[in-house]
């Protein structure tokens, strides 16, 4: 008699490992903000920041995110040439932590707590950038990241309710990132970058586990004001989706509210890999959420369904990195 031994199943030694994989349980919070006001001061910026810190550290949380440009009312609404009351520089940070945020970094340190923060930074040779940072329990700067995609208008447009003029006040960055940090692999990206899939798989490409995305995004979208209704579903569509697409942990974290006569859309939330909604604020003031996550749960899916090593096809996704505008084909 002949035996015969069981054909090996790639699938099932995968789902055998999910299960003897240690977690790696992180509590994260996302700090959202409500307005900011034109004429309120870094330090009344901070205390708000570092309320909503501790409460997070209260809650047992051990990474808190805040949002885009976190220490100011989001000025690229203005044109300043017509505004010649705005101090322009004023809305940068020329070092960070300066003398207005260190408060915020030695609390932060003192508590044992992490924080991900946006911010317009001017920098020593003249450049102007839209800037995230990682900051560790330690409150040592883990990374810095510079907004991708840069939204909006460069000239003064009279016909908009406000402008949204990021390309006049901000060059772009040019590349995502990653950090080993907080027990797994952490990446930056802010606003319109997660509308954009190109954002969450070069960020999972470099091993990303959780992605911290902050925004400011108005309700009112002049170019096309039939996309005003959708604004929060769309908001939720893509970040999930990036989620799932690339078994990733997302947090989504606004400044929501009417700021300088303009609606903010909040919804700030935190996502699992499976493109669930683990924990949602349901305000458009300071909010604190919190939700445990375990970074191992996102193996089951980059192990799975999106095994980039297994599935991928990056020889026919060259239109991807060769072009940017749409090239339909020939009659």
């Amino acid at each position: 008699m002949t035996s015969h031994s069981p054909a090996f199943d790639p699938d099932a030694a995968i789902a055998s490992a999910h299960q003897d994989r240690p977690p790696r349980r992180l509590t994260v919070a996302a700090g959202q903000l409500g307005p900011i006001s034109a004429s309120e001061s870094r330090e009344a910026v901070v205390t708000r920041l570092i309320r909503m810190l501790e409460q997070a550290h209260c809650a047992g949380a051990e990474l808190i995110a805040f949002p885009e440009l976190a220490l100011t009312t989001f000025f690229p609404r203005w044109y300043v040439e017509g505004e010649p009351e705005l101090d322009l520089d004023s809305f940068y940070e020329t070092q960070m932590p300066g003398p207005a945020t260190q408060p915020l970094f030695d609390r932060a340190a003192e508590l044992g707590i992490g924080f991900a923060l946006g911010y317009a930074e001017l920098t020593p040779d003249g450049h102007r950038y839209n800037t995230q940072i990682l900051v560790e329990r330690d409150g040592s700067i883990v990374g810095r990241y510079h907004k991708v995609h840069l939204p909006g208008h460069r000239e003064h447009e009279p016909w908009r309710e406000f402008q949204h003029l990021e390309r006049r006040y901000f060059e772009k960055g040019d590349a995502f990132h990653t950090w080993n940090s907080f027990g797994g692999v952490v990446g930056l990206a802010t606003c319109n970058d997660r509308r954009w899939p190109e954002t969450y798989r070069v960020l999972a490409l470099q091993g990303a586990e959780l992605i911290l995305i902050g925004y400011n995004t108005p309700k009112h979208y002049a170019p096309d004001p039939s996309q005003n209704p959708l604004q929060g579903f769309h908001n939720r569509l893509v970040m999930q989706a990036g989620a799932y697409q690339n078994g990733c942990y997302v947090i989504g974290v606004a400044k929501g509210g009417r700021e300088e006569g303009v609606d903010s859309l909040a919804e700030s939330c935190i996502i699992a890999p499976s493109g669930t909604i683990l924990a949602d604020c349901r305000t458009e003031a300071d909010e604190v959420i919190v939700a445990e996550i375990d970074l191992a749960e996102t193996s089951k899916y980059k192990e799975t369904l999106f095994d980039f090593e297994r599935y991928r096809r990056p020889e026919v996704y060259g239109p991807i990195t060769e072009q940017t505008g749409a090239i339909p084909p020939e009659d």
